[in-house]
């Protein structure tokens, strides 16, 4: 199988490269750079679609970035590095006359409304409610306009990997003993191992039954307390200074900041109910993995 990937040079999308590659498939990566086994996005828009049987969306500007002041410039960045990527790929499959088997795209869990009492599955409803809601809505809006393929949206957590990600953000204050919840902590903490999340992609493409939202998420729902406690346990160090919910306000702007500071609690139930298997299914187990 050739599985043409957007965004493949990424933290998530390595990690699928390795994954089907390993299983004997042929990768092209949709590139902003010409190399072996790239195309680029010009390319793409000038010559259309190569000859594949899937193609996967996983482009997007890195939203906490803390680098970058959250204005409206930036809120455009984030919004074209999702929503004009995954229109570009789906443009393209429905301009050529054969048709990949199925389109595969990311999309989050701040599609959800974020709440410490309500439990969330891929049947809820939301995707209206603040900006990085309205943002989900139409970047999963985005891949829907294929046609004539099967389509497949994982909605991801925050995925969690010792060669990327947020976690090599998170996990330097905890090694020098500063780590501490986020807020009161109470908030709940959607996440996923990088080769879970990887591997549920892989499944969506090779299992023709499948179609629809997945949640992309851990059995395991924890909260930022619990999450904090887990990584500081790991690690042998203390988890005693917090970090206020208005200091990362101050850092993150609170229209972005309210995914530190809130949080939902997701379960992946279409996800299981396909047949996809966890590697990490819980915290323990993802820790040892990451710190070992």
């Amino acid at each position: 199988m050739r599985v043409l990937i957007g965004g493949g040079s990424g933290f998530i999308g390595a990690a699928i490269r390795r994954i089907l590659v390993s299983k004997g498939h042929d990768v092209v990566t949709v590139s902003r750079t010409p190399g072996q086994g790239k195309i680029t996005w010009p390319q793409l828009q000038e010559s259309g679609l190569p000859a594949c049987s899937a193609v996967v969306s996983l482009t997007g500007e890195n939203v906490l970035n803390p680098a970058k002041r959250w204005n409206e410039k930036f809120k455009n960045e984030v919004v074209r590095s999702r929503v004009d990527t995954t229109r570009a790929l789906a443009n393209a499959i429905n301009n050529t006359s054969e048709k990949p088997e199925v389109f595969v795209t990311i999309s989050g869990v701040g599609y959800y409304e974020p709440s410490e009492t309500a439990e969330y599955n891929e049947d809820s409803r939301g995707g209206d409610f603040d900006f990085m809601s309205r943002l989900t809505t139409d970047w999963e809006d985005a891949g829907r306009l294929a046609k004539g393929t099967r389509h497949v949206i994982v909605r991801s957590g925050v995925v969690l990997g010792k060669d990327g990600g947020a976690f090599q953000q998170m996990v330097w204050p905890f090694w020098f003993g500063v780590g501490g919840k986020i807020g009161s902590g109470s908030q709940y903490f959607p996440w996923i191992h990088v080769e879970d999340i990887a591997g549920l992609f892989v499944h969506a493409i090779e299992s023709g039954n499948v179609s629809g939202i997945l949640n992309g998420v851990a059995p395991e729902a924890i909260t930022n307390y619990q999450f904090t406690k887990s990584l500081g346990s790991a690690l042998w160090r203390p988890t005693v200074l917090p970090l206020p919910e208005f200091a990362v306000n101050a850092i993150f702007g609170s229209e972005r900041a309210i995914m530190l500071t809130k949080g939902q609690k997701v379960v992946p139930k279409r996800t299981l109910e396909s047949g996809f298997k966890f590697q990490y299914p819980n915290i323990q187990s993802a820790m040892k993995n990451l710190v070992g």
